[in-house]
């Protein structure tokens, strides 16, 4: 038996870790690791257009699995390309492993062509970053990278100089169990205690939930019931905790909408499950708050914390329901749920009145078709601007779906990167990316990557020919909204031109047939709809400076978007609601 490489070896640990795949790009530092995933079957090679989809793909195969996932890029200017998509994949906390191949380990320090310090350059967006500069270094370093990036749910980095890949492996290297999954974290029953005292004295709880509630759906609605709470959600809740929800009062934030808002501030204990919302101007600071998180670094980085809860959000729950008392009174409950209800009947007005006439087409119409076509499974993958709005307010969720996107991050060009390590996961299932013109045309490149390997992603295009995100942000500012416009091509030529469906919709009666042909389509297709450029939207709450900004720049603009089929589920909430 011929003696392995380090770059085989590489590759064997990668394999023995449950990757499947690792997208990239070829280079002549990367090319004894790509040369051995040639030669073993079980894990492939994605061949991407660019380093940055790379990373975005790998974070969103990561965050559809829940698994390890693996990126790589060659030296200098190769796996530079890679940061920006590693740091989403990191504050997704998708556990990501990313090869950051490096020049000949005799040249560095040296000033050699395309040199860089990968293993510097990534630490602020990893867990772990080191380089192996000796055979001997193998496979210890590796096994250990993998376990940071599955046990500390990030991004993981190793720096391979291309020389040290072709060497060979050292004999009776020790290759120890991998860790492939995490445990579940109890919290001490002193915490547990408190917080039932805080529960049982408090008349009015409300439940903010995040990312930490995937897979506690069940726990939360019986713990809700038990306390009569309404619960609201941050962006990446909702897929998690909005569906099935009689509590529900929606989402807060930049994109929220209902009750949410008046849900947390009008209640005397706020309790924050499995969230890292960032913006505390959205958070109250005169109730008492407590948060559950599996990380305790994110204890009370946003908020003042009269009691912090290390544990994740279901094994919490399923210890604390069964100590605290039941609550009768559902007045608190019965009062967000009506006002959330008609806060959504509020907003959904200005797109009801002949929406199927307006041209240029309203994004939001252009959502809530999506939403009613696509399928039950469906993963929608979401540019950051304003598809997130569009995303947040009529993508309904359904327990089955995904929703996933740049929602730490915030980076620009994500949905189509992600769309396509979505699609890699399962051939079968429908991937939609909600693309915004701006972040589609900035890595339209990859474009080709559907073609090449036969992905049947379906690109839904807002196209705008603006920057609205950057624009609504201007006017807020009290800014005439400058830089901003995109003077675009006729993109469903250009899909058709590199061999995809493509097709281009400019009167709302032809989108729903554009839809349903592009679905039918087995392989790659793009709808390339052009949207109204004014249909911008705000915060359930703004401030007078808000307010100040608008009125020094904006005129005739609509401020506020609707909620799709949202509304139907806030007034089935109200059922049993009693008539006050």
């Amino acid at each position: 038996m011929a003696k392995q490489n380090v770059a085989e070896q590489f590759v064997d640990i990668l394999v023995r870790a449950g990757v499947q795949r690792l997208y990239g790009v070829v280079g002549d530092s990367l090319n004894p690791v790509v040369d051995a995933i040639r030669r073993t079957p079980e894990i492939e090679w994605i061949q991407v257009r660019h380093e940055e989809t790379a990373a975005f793909a790998a974070g969103a195969e990561a965050q559809i699995t829940g698994k390890l996932a693996a990126c790589a890029g060659s030296c200098g200017p190769g796996n530079l390309h890679l940061i920006n998509g590693l740091y989403d994949a990191h504050r997704s906390m998708a556990p990501v492993l990313a090869l950051a191949s490096h020049i000949p380990s005799s040249e560095i320090g040296l000033g050699y062509f395309q040199e860089t310090h990968p293993d510097q350059l990534f630490r602020e967006c990893s867990h772990y970053s080191e380089m192996i500069s000796n055979p001997k270094q193998m496979p210890r370093v590796l096994q250990t990278a993998i376990q940071h990036a599955i046990g500390r749910s990030g991004v993981s980095v190793i720096t391979l100089p291309g020389d040290v890949a072709s060497e060979a492996a050292p004999e009776k290297t020790a290759e120890h169990a991998l860790v492939t999954s995490r445990p579940t974290i109890r919290p001490g029953d002193a915490e547990l205690d408190k917080l039932v005292t805080m529960i049982d004295e408090a008349d009015r709880v409300t439940l903010f939930c995040g990312s930490g509630t995937a897979g506690a759906h069940k726990e939360v609605m019986e713990f809700a019931e038990m306390v009569k709470s309404p619960i609201g959600h941050a962006l990446r809740g909702k897929e998690w905790i909005q569906y099935d929800n009689p509590y529900d009062v929606g989402m807060s934030g930049l994109l929220g909408y209902g009750a949410a808002y008046e849900a947390t501030h009008e209640c005397d204990l706020l309790i924050l499950l499995g969230t890292d919302f960032p913006y505390n101007a959205f958070l109250p600071d005169d109730v008492k708050i407590v948060q559950v998180d599996v990380r305790p670094e994110h204890l009370g980085r946003r908020s003042k914390l009269d009691l912090a809860v290390w544990g994740d959000v279901r094994e919490t729950l399923r210890c604390l329901t069964p100590r605290v008392k039941p609550k009768a009174d559902r007045r608190f409950l019965d009062k967000m749920l009506k006002k959330h209800a008609d806060a959504l009947e509020g907003v959904i007005k200005a797109y009801t009145r002949k929406v199927e006439k307006h041209v240029p087409i309203h994004p939001e119409y252009v959502a809530s078709v999506l939403d009613e076509l696509a399928a039950d499974d469906a993963v929608f993958t979401v540019d950051t601007g304003m598809c997130n709005v569009w995303a947040a307010r009529y993508i309904s969720p359904n327990g089955k779906r995904r929703v996933i996107g740049s929602f730490s991050h915030g980076s620009m060009a994500n949905a189509l990167p992600m769309a396509i390590g979505a699609q890699f996961v399962d051939r079968n299932r429908q991937v939609v990316s909600m693309s915004g013109d701006g972040g589609f045309s900035m890595m339209m490149g990859d474009f080709l990557t559907l073609v090449q390997h036969d992905l049947p992603v379906k690109v839904v295009l807002f196209n705008n020919s603006s920057l609205g995100m950057v624009e609504l942000e201007m006017l807020v500012a009290g800014l005439p909204s400058f830089g901003t416009t995109n003077v675009n091509p006729d993109f469903a030529a250009i899909a058709r031109a590199a061999g995809a469906y493509g097709v281009r919709v400019e009167k709302p009666k032809q989108l729903a047939g554009a839809l349903k042909d592009a679905f039918k389509h087995k392989g790659p297709a793009l709808v390339d709809v052009v949207t109204d450029p004014n249909a911008l939207s705000i915060p359930p709450k703004i401030s007078a400076e808000m307010v100040t900004g608008f009125a020094l720049s904006a005129s005739k603009i609509v401020l506020d978007g609707g909620v799709g089929r949202m509304v139907q589920m806030a007034r089935s909430n109200l059922r049993n609601v009693p008539r006050l």
